[in-house]
C-alpha cells in the first residue's frame, strides 16, 4: 500500500488530529485517512460553463487596441 508522510504540520493540527484519534480509538494514520475520505466524498468539480463562441480572434494588436479604448 502506498504511504505517504506529512512533514511540518502545524502543532493545532497535530494536536487536534491525535485528540481526534484517541476519542474514536484509532492511530493518528487511521484517523487522517478517515478524515481524507470523508473531505473526498464530499468533494464537488468546479464545472465552468462552455466558452462562448465568439468571432473575434484575440490578437496582441485586437488586445493592445481593447486597452487604448479602455475596455479592458
Amino acid at each position: 500500500m502506498p504511504a505517504l508522510l506529512i512533514k511540518d504540520i502545524p502543532r493545532e493540527v497535530h494536536e487536534w488530529l491525535k485528540r481526534e484519534a484517541e476519542r474514536n480509538r484509532r492511530s493518528m494514520t487511521q484517523q487522517a485517512i478517515v478524515v481524507l475520505e470523508e473531505r473526498m466524498r464530499r468533494f464537488r468539480p468546479v464545472r465552468f460553463p462552455p466558452p462562448v463562441q465568439t468571432r473575434t480572434i484575440l490578437t496582441a494588436e485586437f488586445i493592445d487596441r481593447a486597452k487604448h479604448e479602455g475596455r479592458l
